[in-house]
C-alpha cells in the first residue's frame, strides 16, 4: 500500500510477490529447552539485540468463543437463506464448517464471551483449556525469555499481550487504540527512545490491531485519521464505561500528533495467520514480516496462493491439508456483531471508512482470490506439518494453531531474525 495509506483496505492481488516471497519448511529442530535448542535462541537473541530490540510482545488472542471464522456477519447478510449459494457444489458443507456452532470449535460450557481482559485470570483459564494452540501460555512465554537473553547483558523485555478479541471493526479499532496506549507505557517504563527497536509478534487477527496502528502512525494526519478518531470519540460518548474512553483517546491522538507515542522508537512487526484485510501504511512502521502456514498444493505453479476449488476445499478443511484456513477465509465481508445498537451503529461507520466490501457475494469474491500475502513487507510461506490426517478441529484448529506450538518457537526466532536482522 502506498505511504500515506489513509486506511485504504489492502488490495486482493494474485500477483506473485516475487522479492518480498519466502518459502520455508518446519524442520526438525531440537527439542525445546534441551543445549542445542538453547544455543540456538541465544544466537537469535544476540542477533535481535545488536539491531536494537528492546521489547519483544507476543500478541494472541482466543480461538474459543469468538466467532473465528466470522461467520455471524455472512449469515446476518443472507448467505444460503437468499440462494447466493445455487449452483456452486460443497458451498453449504464449507459454512457450516465455519460456524461456530458446527466448526468444533465452540468453548466448553460457561465459557466468557468477548472482549476479553489482559489479566492473569483470563490468560490462566486459556493455557489450561487451549494450551499451546494458538495460544502463548506463561511457560512459553518464560521459555522465550530465559533462552532469548542467555548472554545478553542487557536483557531483551519479553511480554504476552492479549487482546479483547471482538472480531469486528470496532473491537479491533478500540483495542488497537489501547495497545498503542500500552507500549507507550512500556516505551516509558523501559526508556526507548530512537535507535530501539519494538518488536511486536501477532497471530491471527491480532495483527488487523497492527494494520491499524501503522495508519495511525504515519506521519501526515489525512482525512482517514480524523474520520476514524470522530468515530471513536462518538462511540466512548455513549458508553463512556467502555474500555477505551475520551480521555484515553484524547491523549493518543496528542502523542500521534506530537510523534511521543514511541519516544522515537521502531516498531517492528510479525504476523502470524493474519487474514489479509486492512491496508498497511510503510511510513508507520519499521520492518514487517507476514508468516502463514501454507502447504504447496496447487499444480498451476502459483505457490504463492491458496488452493480454494469447491467442493475439494470441503474435504480438505477438516484436516487442513492446505495449510491455514482461518488466514484463508476470514477475509473481507466476514466479522462477528456488536451486541449494542450504539455499538452497531459505530461499527457500521468504521465499515464504510476501512472495508469497501460487504455482503455475501463479496465475501465469497475476495476468498477465491486466495491471496496468502499481504501488498506490504516480506512473506514468509512455511509449511508447519500440522496436518496429521485428524478431523478433530481442537488437533490444528483448521491449521491456525500451530504458529504457537513450543516445537516452532526455535523456528519462528530463527526465521525472524534472518528475515527482519541480518
Amino acid at each position: 500500500m502506498p505511504l500515506d495509506n489513509n486506511f485504504q483496505h489492502a488490495e486482493y492481488s494474485r500477483a506473485e510477490p516475487k522479492d518480498r516471497l519466502i518459502y520455508r519448511e518446519l524442520p526438525s529442530d531440537p527439542a525445546p529447552d534441551s543445549p542445542a535448542w538453547s544455543d540456538a535462541m541465544a544466537l537469535s537473541g544476540r542477533q535481535l539485540a545488536r539491531n536494537g530490540v528492546r521489547l519483544v510482545m507476543l500478541l494472541h488472542g482466543s480461538l474459543l468463543g469468538s466467532d473465528l471464522f466470522g461467520m455471524q456477519r455472512l449469515d446476518e447478510v443472507g448467505g444460503l437463506k437468499r440462494g447466493y449459494s445455487r449452483g456452486i457444489s460443497g458451498l453449504d458443507a464449507l459454512l457450516a464448517l465455519m460456524r461456530e456452532s458446527t466448526n468444533g470449535l465452540a468453548g466448553p460450557p460457561g465459557w466468557p464471551r468477548p472482549p476479553y481482559r489482559n489479566d492473569a485470570a483470563t490468560k490462566q483459564m486459556l493455557d489450561e483449556t487451549l494450551g499451546d494452540a494458538g495460544n502463548v501460555t506463561e511457560h512459553a512465554l518464560q521459555l522465550f525469555r530465559k533462552a532469548l537473553n542467555r548472554d545478553l547483558p542487557k536483557p531483551i523485555a519479553c511480554e504476552r499481550y492479549l487482546w479483547s478479541c471482538e472480531h469486528h471493526h470496532l473491537g479491533r479499532a478500540q483495542a488497537a487504540c489501547r495497545l498503542l496506549d500500552d507500549l507507550h507505557r512500556w516505551t516509558e517504563d523501559l526508556r526507548l527512545g530512537p535507535g530501539d527497536r519494538i518488536l511486536v509478534q501477532a497471530h491471527g487477527q491480532a495483527g488487523l490491531l497492527l494494520a491499524l496502528a501503522s495508519n495511525l502512525l504515519a506521519p501526515e494526519k489525512l482525512s482517514g485519521y480524523l474520520r476514524f478518531f470522530s468515530i471513536l470519540n462518538d462511540a466512548a460518548g455513549q458508553n463512556p464505561s467502555g474500555s477505551v474512553g475520551q480521555k484515553l483517546l484524547g491523549t493518543l491522538d496528542r502523542r500521534l500528533r506530537e510523534k511521543t507515542i514511541l519516544n522515537g522508537a521502531a516498531l517492528d512487526v510479525v504476523t502470524f495467520g493474519t487474514p489479509v484485510r486492512y491496508g498497511w501504511d510503510p511510513a508507520g512502521i519499521g520492518k514487517l514480516l507476514h508468516i502463514v502456514n501454507q502447504r504447496m498444493l496447487r499444480i498451476d505453479g502459483k505457490t504463492w496462493l491458496a488452493k480454494t476449488e469447491l467442493p475439494q476445499i470441503t474435504m480438505e478443511l477438516p484436516i487442513a491439508w492446505g495449510g491455514d484456513y482461518v488466514q484463508q477465509l476470514a477475509v473481507a465481508g466476514t466479522d462477528a456483531t456488536p451486541v449494542s445498537t450504539e455499538a452497531q451503529a459505530a461499527n457500521k461507520a468504521l465499515w464504510e471508512l476501512l472495508e469497501p466490501w460487504d455482503g455475501f457475494e463479496r465475501w465469497l469474491e475476495c476468498a477465491r482470490r486466495s491471496v496468502r500475502c499481504h501488498n506490504d513487507g516480506l512473506c514468509l510461506l512455511a509449511d508447519y506439518k500440522d496436518s496429521t490426517g485428524s478431523t478433530q478441529a481442537r488437533d490444528h484448529y483448521y491449521g491456525h494453531a500451530a504458529y504457537t506450538r513450543l516445537n516452532a518457537m526455535l523456528f519462528n526466532t530463527s526465521e525472524i531474525a534472518a528475515a527482519l536482522y541480518p
